[in-house]
C-alpha cells in the first residue's frame, strides 16, 4: 500500500490525476486546490463544469482551512454517521473555483475512514477531489474490472491496491447542510 501511496503522491504533486479505491466506489482523483488538474478530470470524465464534484478529506480538523464555517451538527452527522457521508457546506475557501459551486459557494466534502485515502490525504495535506470513475452519464462502476479502458488509459496513475476487491461498493449518500442547519437530502 506504501509503495501506490508514494506514487500517487507523486503524481499529485505534479497537478496529475490519479485512479484510486475509496471508501465507496474507485475515483478519479487529484489535488482540490489544482484549478488545472480539476479541469482534467472534467474532460477525461467528459461531464459539464458545472457539475459539482466531491472531494474527501482525512479528518474534520482539515476542513475548516477550506470552510468557512463548520456547522457543529456537521461534525455530529460525519461522526455518527454509520455509512460514508458526504455533507455539502457553504462557504468554499482555499480551493480551485472549478470545485466550488458557483451558485452558492459551496462544496461538498467526505471525511474518509478508508486506510488507504487516510493515509494519503494525510501525507498529502490537502484534499482530493473524489469523482467516479466513469464517462459521463454512464453507469458507475462498482468494481475495479468495470472501470473502462478508456478511464484508465486517460489518469497517470492507476493504484494497484485494492484492485483485487469483488465486493460491489455504492455510492455515498450526500445532504446539504446550510449554516442555518437546514439539511437536504440529495442522495440516501
Amino acid at each position: 500500500m506504501q509503495n501506490d501511496i508514494n506514487n500517487a503522491l507523486e503524481v499529485l504533486r505534479k497537478g496529475g490525476v490519479i485512479l484510486y479505491p475509496t471508501d465507496t466506489v474507485w475515483g478519479l482523483g487529484c489535488d482540490a486546490t489544482n484549478a488545472n488538474a480539476v479541469k482534467r478530470i472534467y474532460e477525461i470524465k467528459k461531464r459539464a463544469d458545472n457539475k459539482s464534484m466531491i472531494l474527501l478529506s482525512d479528518s474534520v480538523n482539515r476542513l475548516f482551512s477550506y470552510v468557512e464555517n463548520i456547522p457543529e451538527l456537521a461534525e455530529q452527522l460525519i461522526e455518527l454517521s454509520d455509512k460514508p457521508l458526504t455533507i455539502i457546506l457553504e462557504g468554499a475557501k482555499n480551493l480551485a473555483e472549478n470545485v466550488i459551486n458557483k451558485e452558492d459557494k459551496s462544496v461538498g466534502f467526505r471525511v474518509v475512514n478508508d486506510e488507504f485515502c487516510q493515509k494519503l490525504i494525510f501525507q498529502f495535506r490537502k484534499p482530493i477531489v473524489s469523482t467516479s470513475a466513469n464517462i459521463s452519464g454512464e453507469p458507475t462502476p462498482t468494481i475495479f474490472d468495470e472501470i473502462s479502458d478508456e478511464i484508465k488509459n486517460s489518469v497517470d496513475y492507476v493504484v494497484e491496491y485494492r484492485q483485487d476487491d469483488t465486493l460491489k461498493a455504492k455510492p455515498s449518500g450526500i445532504i446539504k447542510l446550510s449554516n442555518d442547519n437546514s439539511i437536504v437530502v440529495i442522495r440516501e
